[in-house]
């Protein structure tokens, strides 16, 4: 037994755990622990609890996070699970990424959270984790410090919202924003008529109600086997979403001292099933960056060559919003993530160990309930190729990124004239200008919106229709830049570029009227410039300047290109 007034973990004893973790240095471990428990009595805590594993409990809600309202209520049944297995749970504040409450990107701020994260695991005494996160940029974050802090960790998402009914159809955040703006724009809604949509678009708890960024992580959490099964669609108002944080605090407990860790989780093999359920549920391209982070942490590589690979081989089967008709709340009634793997099977590394305990092979011995109008089987596809493609060529060397499931195939073979927007602030100044010199056939590319420029990847990518274009009845162009773009939102829409124009990249030297040739087929994107009139543009390169100080000088420093996760290149794992 470990004296109870020593920290432990020396000379051969077992590993300290519980308050005897991370010891604050004193120069004197029983001093420390004695200190340490005295003032945890302080908090009233019997010697009992104090003497059981800790699990902590990452906490991210905030009234600047509407997505993470429901999470208080999670965070009380985490602990009742952690109480009813033995264990005492410790909650503790991270920082909180509300996805359209930040400025200029919630992405810029997902390395900071990470940090956060990572740091507060590490230094505190905990013997397993709980992460209760949703909103799309808090969940990669969470396990990209889970990764690289190797503590037993489950991710608890907060759950989607519902899409409730209105006026004969059901809405729900944020395609249907999307879908009515542009309707919007087109004049064909009125003020009034927008202000009631909005008034009705996000009316529960929960993240946004489609396949978008955080349902995507959500599925890709439970892929990777960093969740509990079967959890990652049950909507946030559900009494399920409870039951299955209290299960969460419970196998924590299991976890805590015996794991199995994050490194034997994350590991090659299950990064290659997270793939296969991003392409398979039409996923949001914003979840490439952030397995591309997480898998980083851990110093595993994903190539967008792969990515390809993949793609052409593993459908799309789920009918949800932007791709499809239904909402996540609809696929968690048609068997959810059980059903999708159990469709996806053969297709999976079935050896891969998740926080449950068992291998994927192990959970997938009994076909699960299905309703196929949602989830389709692989014979009867939704799309018979998986959702998201790369392209590569002379004006994307590293890679960009399609979401094909979301786009019109019509315009996949194309070669058109460049309109070239130099900034945010130039679109949104001259796209709606009449003026504009814009048809149909364009290509609209957009400039210095990468992770490298001042605005830090934002999700400015679904460039707008010009008004003028709009109003006659245009629904769809291709849209190229180095930015992002929500998940839920749809179109011919090309982003990631890399490098990015910030870095002086090719998307940097592209200029109004030059042609672009797109291929999806061929998975190129070339700029048709040649290579004198290209060098002479470079000669006159000024890259952005940087920010001076804080958090935003340390992100223009160290940030990396979207093919690499837009990590930071010292967080990345030591093999990557």
């Amino acid at each position: 037994m470990t004296n109870s007034s020593d920290g432990g973990g020396h000379n051969g004893e077992a590993p300290p755990r519980g308050y005897r973790r991370n010891l604050t240095d004193y120069g004197d471990r029983r001093f420390a622990l004695y200190l340490r428990r005295s003032f945890a009595q302080s908090m009233g805590f019997s010697r009992e609890l104090m003497d059981r594993p800790i699990v902590g409990i990452a906490r991210t809600d905030s009234g600047f996070n509407n997505c993470h309202r429901g999470v208080p209520e999670l965070i009380e049944a985490v602990k009742r699970g952690v109480l009813a297995a033995g264990g005492l749970p410790l909650d503790f504040p991270t920082i909180s990424l509300g996805e359209v409450f930040l400025s200029p990107t919630s992405l810029m701020f997902r390395n900071l959270m990470a940090m956060d994260t990572e740091e507060m695991i590490r230094a505190q005494p905990m013997d397993a984790v709980v992460l209760v996160g949703g909103c799309d940029k808090t969940v990669p974050a969470q396990l990209m410090g889970a990764c690289s802090a190797d503590v037993p960790a489950i991710q608890l998402v907060t759950g989607p919202m519902l899409a409730m009914p209105f006026r004969g159809e059901r809405l729900g955040a944020c395609t249907d924003c999307r879908r009515f703006w542009a309707k919007y724009r087109a004049g064909e809604v009125d003020d009034a008529g927008i202000d009631t949509i909005e008034a009705n678009l996000a009316t529960t708890a929960g993240t946004c109600a489609v396949m978008g960024t955080a349902s995507t992580m959500a599925c890709i959490a439970e892929a990777l086997g960093m969740s509990l099964p079967n959890t990652a669609g049950i909507p946030a108002v559900h009494a399920d979403r409870i039951r299955a944080a209290e299960a969460c605090g419970a196998r924590a407990v299991a976890m805590a001292g015996r794991g199995p860790l994050p490194s034997q989780i994350v590991t090659p093999r299950s990064v290659e099933n997270a793939l296969r359920v991003l392409l398979a549920i039409g996923g949001s391209t914003n979840a490439i960056v952030h397995l591309t982070a997480i898998a980083g942490r851990r110093g595993i590589p994903v190539s967008l060559e792969r990515l390809n690979a993949l793609s052409d081989e593993t459908p799309v089967l789920v009918d949800l919003k932007p791709t499809g008709s239904h909402y996540m709340a609809d696929f968690h009634a048609a068997g959810g993530m059980d059903a999708l793997l159990w469709e996806l099977r053969d297709l999976l590394h079935l050896d891969c160990p998740a926080v449950d305990g068992r291998t994927l092979g192990e959970r997938l011995r009994e076909p699960a309930f299905v309703d196929r109008a949602v989830i389709r089987s692989r014979a009867a596809p939704f799309d018979a190729v998986g959702g998201l493609v790369a392209l590569f060529g002379s004006l994307a060397p590293r890679g960009a990124i399609l979401k094909r499931s979301a786009a019109d195939a019509g315009l996949f073979e194309r070669t058109a004239r460049a309109v070239v927007f130099s900034s945010l602030e130039d679109l949104a100044a001259r796209i709606d200008d009449a003026d504009l010199d814009v048809t149909a056939e364009d290509f609209l590319v957009l400039q210095n919106a990468g992770p490298r420029s001042p605005s830090g990847m934002p999700e400015a990518g679904y460039l707008p229709i010009p008004r003028k274009l709009a109003q006659a009845g245009v629904k769809d162009m291709v849209r190229i830049s180095d930015a992002r773009m929500s998940g839920t939102a749809y179109g011919t829409v090309v982003l990631h570029v890399s490098p990015d124009s910030a870095s002086g990249g090719p998307l940097a030297f592209v200029r109004n009227g030059d042609r672009i040739r797109l291929s999806v087929r061929e998975r190129r994107l070339d700029l048709l410039v040649d290579e004198a009139e290209l060098a002479r543009r470079r000669a006159g390169f000024a890259p952005p300047t940087l920010a001076e100080r804080g958090y935003r000088r340390l992100y223009a420093d160290h940030v990396l290109q979207a093919d690499q996760g837009a990590d930071f290149d010292f967080l990345r794992g030591d093999h990557a």
